[in-house]
Order: structure tokens, then sequence, then C-alpha cells
């Protein structure tokens, strides 16, 4: 039998694109979600700056105006760019809270703190929303892939994908707090700094990896938008067509408004 006689496997052939086409789906959804490269030096280059300036000549205002004008000037850009400035305002507000405890304080240490704060209580809300069936990162993302909730009821493997991410989620978080929090209380300011900061990257891109190996091997997301625009039409089909010809217009009307209000 020659090569040209052998069957064909299609089924692999389309299963390979189709895990294909998901797997680049997940990652555009999660470089959009969480702000991608750009994102994270955002994220980063306030609290660098801060620590860098105040190891050097331990100024506390210095540093924090650095900080937080680094932040605004990243919003700036920006804004003449045109780009999105989500992930650029919240660091500006992040920042700026440092700043105000810091100041009021006088401990250089509680530049950090509501920042701290914050990822105790988000990797709470990733455990909580967990266990209650609603999984945190199922919330954040369901937008992003354009199925909005619908993975809660019509497409179970992929909620069960949303909570073992939204557990990787949470547990990274905690264990980064219970490092941060003794050195917080108990280290040197510019050594604190110092850990804080090498501690932002590695277990965000952790939490990230884990999310698309989840994702990945989940079911496709349900498009509800699509759906939507699937009952408009098909309302509009019925509005438009003759007396007595309205049938399977009818039909997709009604499978349409089903699906919908499975969704609500």
């Amino acid at each position: 039998m020659t090569s040209l006689d052998k069957p064909t496997d299609h089924r692999t052939t389309d299963g390979d694109a189709e895990s294909t086409d998901s797997r680049a789906v997940t990652e555009a959804a999660l470089f959009e979600a969480f702000g991608g490269v750009r994102g994270m030096v955002e994220t980063v280059l306030p609290g660098l700056l801060f620590v860098a300036i105040y190891t050097v000549n331990k100024d506390l205002h210095t540093s924090a105006i650095a900080a937080l004008g680094v932040s605004l000037l990243l919003v700036v850009v920006r804004l003449v760019m045109k780009d999105t400035v989500k992930h650029a305002f919240s660091g500006v507000f992040g920042v700026a809270f440092g700043v105000v405890f810091a100041m009021m304080t006088g401990n250089a240490k509680d530049f950090y703190l509501p920042g701290m704060l914050y990822t105790l209580g988000l990797g709470l809300a990733y455990i909580i929303t967990t266990l209650a069936g609603v999984p945190l990162i199922g919330l954040i993302l369901g937008p992003v892939f354009k199925e909005n909730l619908s993975w809660r009821k019509r497409n179970p493997g992929r909620k069960k994908a949303y909570a073992k991410a939204s557990w990787a989620w949470g547990l990274i978080l905690l264990a980064k707090c219970a490092i941060l929090f003794p050195l917080y209380w108990w280290g040197d300011t510019t050594q604190f700094g110092w850990v804080l900061v090498a501690l932002k990257i590695p277990p965000f891109l952790l939490a990230v990896w884990l999310t698309w190996v989840f994702l990945a091997k989940a079911p496709a997301p349900i498009d509800v938008f699509a759906e939507m625009e699937a009952e408009e039409q098909a309302r509009k089909a019925e509005e438009s067509a003759e007396p007595g010809a309205t049938p399977q217009a009818d039909a997709d009307r009604k499978t349409a408004a089903g699906r919908h209000r499975r969704d609500a």
C-alpha cells in the first residue's frame, strides 16, 4: 500500500488544529487580562525605583515622589499612545496609597503595606470564591473569552479548570504573603524592599502559566455574545417573514431564547 492509499485520520488533524486554536485563544485572553510584559513592567518599576533610591540616600520623601512620578509618567505614555490605561491606573492608585501610608507614619516599609494587604485580600478572595462555587478567575476571564458566566452551568469542564486556576492563584498569593509579612515586621527596610520587588514577577508568572495549562486543556468557551446575536437575527427574520412561513425561525428563536435563559 502506498502512502497515497493509506487512510488519513482527519479526526486527529482536526483535533490538533482545534487544540492549537484553543491554546492561542487562551494565550491572547491571558495576555489581555493581565497586561502582558508591559503590564508587568508597570507593576514593578515604581517599587523598584523606590527601593533603589531609598537604598542610596535613605530619603523617604525623594523615594516616594520618584515612585509616584514614574507611575504618572506610565499613564501619560499610555494616553499618548491611545492604549488601555487600566493597568497603569491601578499602579498609580497602589503607589499613591503607599506614599500616603509612608508619609503618615514616616516608615518606608509602609510604602509597601497597601499592596501587601491587597495581595492578602486577593489571595483569600480566590480561595473563598472557589469554595463558594464561583471561582474568581472565571469571573475575571469570562468576559474576556466572551462566555460570561455560561461556564457555571453549561460548561462543567471549564468550571473545573477555573476552580483549579483559582486555587493556584490563591495559594501562590498566600504563600507570598507568608514570606513578606514576617519580613515587614522584623526585617531590615532595605532588604525587605528588595525581597518584595524580587517576588513581584515570579509568583505572578507561575500563576499565569498554571492558568494557561488548566484552560488550554479545558473545553472551549461558549460564546454567549454570538448566541445573543443569533437570537436577534432569528427575531428579525421572524418579523420580516410572511405569515405561515415562520416555523423554522420560531424554532430557532425559541432555542436561542432557551439558551439565553439558562445563562441568566
